[in-house]
């Protein structure tokens, strides 16, 4: 009898780390197609007679590219703890992030911490606080970008979202909500007094060291050496990932139209919105990106014969399911590439 609720509770957070973010993938999905009016074969149809096939593979070159340099600048934070794996073992690390991320969200970035940890006997905390610090720089990013692409854009946006039902109002309700800000002022606070009032207690304590290594992670990008690459880093990826979005604009010749008509600011805010969909729980962004990207597209559609709903829907869910194929590859070379390296260090 005691041990079912430990058993209960691991099976809760299993469910709501694996389930949940599932049950999201597939319920957009679902939504995406329940329409009578959408047609899989001619969705096909549209993707064999005018996809560039070019293009696509432009775009994926692009991808790997960001991602090789994100293992450059996370070897930069690392070095700083003097952590020094192998930038080969990096690019691994990284390749096997999103690839686990596909099955199982989150769980990548905790997996590519043990690995590496595990390879430099190094503290978990540490590596998994810079691997904190270059996610938050990401977050700032695509933050920047938003406030860089949404004000050029907000009349635009402001036009299409109170022509559908009311959104805008929606969603400005939510976020000025007094509910929803005192009940996150409220729980910052107990927290705080939490910690000031008991300091020796175990949890708070464990709680302590776990944050402590989590900082010394991350701040280590305020003292490391080498902040100027790091920067150019960060500029390169998200390039490479802007740019990769923009080639797989042009693989259709109505997206790419759109692009020919609205220019770069078109293709930033479809790119932002597909940035802000991968924050949401899911399979690889399966769906939430979709849908980001279909309504980016919708926002300048209107002067584009032909850019309808069922052609954005075959464009995205073309430029998804080609990432989604590549990450699969991806995991296979990276963990078979593990496994290689692991039985040539036992023989």
């Amino acid at each position: 009898m005691i041990s079912e609720k430990p058993d209960k509770a691991k099976f809760a957070s299993y469910l709501l780390k694996y389930g949940v973010p599932l049950v999201i993938s597939v319920g957009l999905c679902w939504l995406l197609f329940r329409g009578d009016d959408i047609d899989l074969s001619d969705m096909w149809q549209t993707v064999k007679r005018e996809c560039d096939f070019r293009w696509m593979v432009a775009n994926i070159v692009l991808g790997l590219m960001a991602q090789v340099f994100r293992a450059f600048r996370w070897r930069i934070q690392l070095r700083a703890l003097d952590i020094r794996p192998s930038l080969w073992q990096l690019i691994l690390s990284i390749f096997g992030t999103y690839s686990v991320n596909l099955v199982f969200p989150r769980l990548g970035e905790v997996w590519r911490t043990g690995y590496i940890a595990a390879r430099e006997k190094a503290s978990f905390t540490t590596v998994f606080g810079s691997m904190v610090a270059d996610r938050l720089a990401d977050t700032l990013t695509v933050l920047l970008l938003m406030l860089a692409v949404f004000i050029p854009a907000g009349a635009q946006l402001g036009q299409y979202l109170n022509q559908s039902g009311g959104a805008m109002a929606g969603l400005f309700s939510l976020l000025t909500s007094p509910v929803l800000w005192g009940a996150l002022i409220a729980s910052l606070i107990a927290v705080v007094v939490i910690f000031m009032k008991y300091p020796e207690h175990r949890i708070v304590a464990k709680v302590r060291e776990i944050f402590g290594g989590l900082w010394k992670g991350f701040a280590v990008i305020i003292r490391m050496r080498g902040k100027g690459q790091w920067l150019l880093l960060t500029l390169l990826i998200w390039g490479c990932y802007f740019f990769s979005f923009y080639c797989a604009m042009q693989s259709f010749p109505l997206t790419s139209e759109l692009v020919s008509v609205h220019g770069l600011l078109a293709v930033a805010v479809c790119f932002v919105l597909s940035s802000l969909s991968m924050g949401v729980p899911s399979n690889g962004g399966i769906g939430p990106w979709q849908w980001a990207v279909i309504f980016g597209l919708a926002l300048y559609s209107s002067d584009i014969p032909g850019l309808t709903h069922e052609y954005a829907l075959a464009f995205a869910n073309l430029v998804m399911g080609v990432q989604t194929l590549i990450l699969i590859l991806q995991g296979l070379f990276t963990f078979g590439c593990i496994a290689l390296t692991r039985r040539a260090d036992k023989s």
